[in-house]
Protein backbone atom coordinates (compact mmCIF):
# COMPACT_ATOMS: atom_id res chain seq x y z
CA UNK A 1 0.00 0.00 0.00
CA UNK A 2 1.72 3.50 -0.77
CA UNK A 3 2.27 6.07 1.47
CA UNK A 4 0.02 9.07 1.51
CA UNK A 5 1.61 12.12 -0.04
CA UNK A 6 2.03 13.98 2.59
CA UNK A 7 3.51 11.16 4.72
CA UNK A 8 5.90 10.68 1.63
CA UNK A 9 6.85 13.93 1.47
CA UNK A 10 7.94 13.99 5.16
CA UNK A 11 9.78 10.69 4.91
CA UNK A 12 11.31 12.64 1.60
CA UNK A 13 12.84 15.22 4.19
CA UNK A 14 14.21 12.82 6.70
CA UNK A 15 15.32 10.90 4.12
CA UNK A 16 17.24 14.05 2.52
CA UNK A 17 18.16 15.38 6.15
CA UNK A 18 19.79 11.83 6.72
CA UNK A 19 21.74 11.85 3.77
CA UNK A 20 22.59 15.72 4.73
CA UNK A 21 24.48 14.41 7.89
CA UNK A 22 26.37 12.22 5.58
CA UNK A 23 27.29 15.03 2.95
CA UNK A 24 30.18 16.28 4.85
CA UNK A 25 33.99 14.63 4.53
CA UNK A 26 35.16 14.83 8.15
CA UNK A 27 31.31 13.64 9.68
CA UNK A 28 32.08 10.47 7.09
CA UNK A 29 35.48 10.28 8.75
CA UNK A 30 34.49 10.52 12.29
CA UNK A 31 31.46 7.67 11.73
CA UNK A 32 34.59 5.33 10.29
CA UNK A 33 36.69 6.45 13.36
CA UNK A 34 34.26 5.53 15.69
CA UNK A 35 33.18 2.27 13.78
CA UNK A 36 36.31 1.29 15.42
CA UNK A 37 34.94 1.35 18.97
CA UNK A 38 33.57 4.38 20.88
CA UNK A 39 35.82 7.19 21.40
CA UNK A 40 36.58 10.90 23.06
CA UNK A 41 36.29 13.58 21.77
CA UNK A 42 40.15 14.53 22.29
CA UNK A 43 40.45 11.05 20.83
CA UNK A 44 38.97 12.18 17.51
CA UNK A 45 40.70 15.01 17.51
CA UNK A 46 44.17 13.14 17.23
CA UNK A 47 43.03 10.64 14.98
CA UNK A 48 41.72 12.91 12.60
CA UNK A 49 44.00 16.01 12.86
CA UNK A 50 41.68 18.26 13.18
CA UNK A 51 40.53 21.24 15.86
CA UNK A 52 38.30 20.54 18.39
CA UNK A 53 35.73 23.09 17.60
CA UNK A 54 35.39 21.40 14.28
CA UNK A 55 35.23 17.77 15.66
CA UNK A 56 32.69 18.74 18.38
CA UNK A 57 30.29 20.84 15.38
CA UNK A 58 30.02 18.01 13.31
CA UNK A 59 29.83 15.89 16.51
CA UNK A 60 26.20 17.92 17.25
CA UNK A 61 25.12 17.39 13.30
CA UNK A 62 25.62 13.46 13.88
CA UNK A 63 24.04 13.82 17.96
CA UNK A 64 20.97 15.54 16.52
CA UNK A 65 20.15 13.16 13.16
CA UNK A 66 20.90 10.28 15.77
CA UNK A 67 24.01 8.86 14.14
CA UNK A 68 26.16 8.62 17.12
CA UNK A 69 25.27 8.33 21.02
CA UNK A 70 27.13 10.77 23.50
CA UNK A 71 27.88 9.03 27.36
CA UNK A 72 29.34 10.98 29.85
CA UNK A 73 32.62 9.55 32.00
CA UNK A 74 33.12 11.55 34.56
CA UNK A 75 34.87 14.99 32.82
CA UNK A 76 34.71 13.01 29.40
CA UNK A 77 32.06 12.09 27.10
CA UNK A 78 32.49 9.19 24.91
CA UNK A 79 30.71 8.84 21.68
CA UNK A 80 29.35 5.97 19.86
CA UNK A 81 27.69 4.73 16.52
CA UNK A 82 23.92 4.71 17.36
CA UNK A 83 23.51 1.92 14.29
CA UNK A 84 26.79 -0.10 13.00
CA UNK A 85 24.34 0.09 9.92
CA UNK A 86 25.23 3.52 9.05
CA UNK A 87 29.14 2.13 8.29
CA UNK A 88 27.45 -0.72 6.24
CA UNK A 89 25.26 1.95 4.07
CA UNK A 90 28.58 3.91 3.97
CA UNK A 91 30.33 0.56 2.50
CA UNK A 92 27.29 -0.21 0.26
CA UNK A 93 27.55 3.58 -1.43
CA UNK A 94 31.98 3.03 -1.66
CA UNK A 95 31.00 0.02 -4.02
CA UNK A 96 28.39 1.77 -5.91
CA UNK A 97 30.87 4.43 -6.10
CA UNK A 98 33.66 2.26 -7.10
CA UNK A 99 31.48 0.87 -9.99
CA UNK A 100 30.65 4.58 -11.44
CA UNK A 101 34.53 5.02 -11.25
CA UNK A 102 35.06 1.88 -13.15
CA UNK A 103 32.38 2.38 -15.76
CA UNK A 104 34.20 6.33 -16.28
CA UNK A 105 37.73 4.65 -16.89
CA UNK A 106 36.39 2.35 -19.30
CA UNK A 107 34.52 5.39 -21.07
CA UNK A 108 37.62 7.38 -20.87
CA UNK A 109 39.62 4.34 -22.30
CA UNK A 110 37.71 3.90 -25.04
CA UNK A 111 37.21 7.68 -25.94
CA UNK A 112 41.62 7.44 -25.55
CA UNK A 113 41.18 4.36 -27.57
CA UNK A 114 38.83 6.19 -30.64
CA UNK A 115 41.30 9.25 -30.24
CA UNK A 116 44.37 7.55 -31.49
Amino acid sequence: MPLRKPLQDELNAFHAEICGALADTRRIAILYELAEGPKAVGELVSALDVPQATVSRHLKVLRERQMVTAQRDGAHVIYALADERIIAALDLLREVMRDILSRRAALAQAMTLEAS
